[in-house]
């Protein structure tokens, strides 16, 4: 086997992500999983699965897990990477501490970690790796023999994450009326969280105020901005805006939302809105019911022509940037010089979240890092 498409000493590749119901019975089960620790009664939960009752009960995420496997699986087959691909999530079945018992049980020794996060925050990074150690702990109580687990890099900026996305905001912008095209502006929506998470987002120091969270996605967004640009010619405003807030009212989150934002649009005479999700890999809850349905809604009330762009999903380029990403990481844990792609001015992200990385507010043990307890 070539070194290019050599994954040594990887022997499977783990696809974790969060999870979600598949129907009414699940969703308040489900929320119990998200929750867990924080007291939230029953009650609540029911009110907050309202989303979830909208479509069926069912979250679109496992679903859309399961075009990814299928794409990942073709990609690597096709390309001649001889590595099995295994699913786990931290909320919902398949759990990932049964996947990786399976993936020990199958004789996996090595495994390397791909998220369905693509950015630096403690949701989406250091929690996934605590989830990673609560699994690893549960296997080590059943006397069970540990992998070595490692996540691979964030892939904000990896070029087969951000061309579909330009892609989709083409498409978007042509499904406008041409009266109001050149004029639409872009809105890229992510995630919204606590300022404090944003802040100590990413190892420390390294982006300066703000942390990594937002100067990832600022860096996505202007790649995105500059790639229409050179396909239309036109130089749309922007602005990177969030949604699906949950926490305390009194504890300040990431801002301005995206509605508010439509509704500063409107007020300032934009013509039309392209909403942009940079932040979410796939079309999951928070974008079909955050985006397509309340901010849908809220444009039509105030009559702001908008259109929502795609999100990367199963799309070819982007699991062929998941062998990319797979190969490289491997290349340079046997020592091996790897070209490591990406776009935009912040370079290609770390392998290893070195310690004191998105920390959380209580300290909790995490793999896949350098902190981690197993080695």
């Amino acid at each position: 086997m070539s070194d290019q498409h050599d994954p040594t000493p990887y022997d499977a590749l783990l696809l974790l992500s969060f999870g979600g119901p598949e129907g009414p019975d699940d969703v308040v089960p489900f929320l119990e999983n998200v929750t867990r620790g924080r007291g939230i009664p029953k009650d609540r939960l029911k009110e907050v699965g309202q989303h979830y009752f909208l479509f069926g009960g069912v979250s679109p995420i496992n679903d859309q897990n399961r075009a990814l496997l299928d794409a990942l699986r073709t990609d690597f087959e096709g390309a001649g990477l001889d590595l099995p691909v295994y699913w786990g999530n931290r909320n919902w079945a398949p759990y990932l501490t049964d996947t990786l018992r399976e993936m020990v049980t199958d004789g996996r020794r090595h495994i390397a970690v791909l998220t369905t996060s693509a950015y630096a925050s403690y949701s989406g990074c250091r929690q996934y790796r605590e989830n990673l150690a609560d699994a690893l702990a549960e296997l080590e109580a059943e006397g069970l023999p540990l992998p070595r687990v490692d996540k691979l890099r964030h892939y904000f900026n990896h070029p087969g994450f951000v061309r579909p996305m330009v892609d989709g905001v083409l498409a978007s912008l042509a499904e406008l009326d041409e009266s109001v095209r050149d004029g639409a502006h872009l809105a890229f929506t992510t995630h919204s969280i606590p300022d404090s998470a944003a802040d100590t987002s990413g190892p420390v120091g390294e982006h300066g105020e703000g942390g990594a969270y937002v100067n990832q996605h600022l860096d996505v967004a202007r790649l995105i901005v500059d790639a229409v640009r050179e396909e239309t010619g036109v130089d749309h405003p922007w602005k990177l805006v969030y949604q699906s807030r949950s926490g305390a009212p009194h504890i300040p989150w990431l801002e301005p939302d995206i509605c508010e934002h439509l509704e500063e649009l409107h007020g300032a005479g934009a013509p039309a809105a392209v909403m942009v999700p940079i932040g979410f890999v796939s079309d999951h809850m928070e974008v079909l019911y955050d985006l397509d349905t309340e901010a849908t809604a809220k444009a039509a009330e105030l009559g702001l022509p908008v259109r929502r762009s795609a999100t990367v999903g199963a799309d070819p380029r982007f699991a062929a940037a998941v062998r990319d990403l797979v190969l490289e990481r491997a290349a340079r844990e046997r020592g091996v010089r790897a070209e490591r792609c990406a776009l935009g001015a912040l370079g290609a992200s770390h392998d290893l979240c070195p310690i004191g990385c998105c920390p959380a507010r209580a300290e909790r043990p995490a793999a896949a890092g350098a902190d981690s307890p197993y080695a």
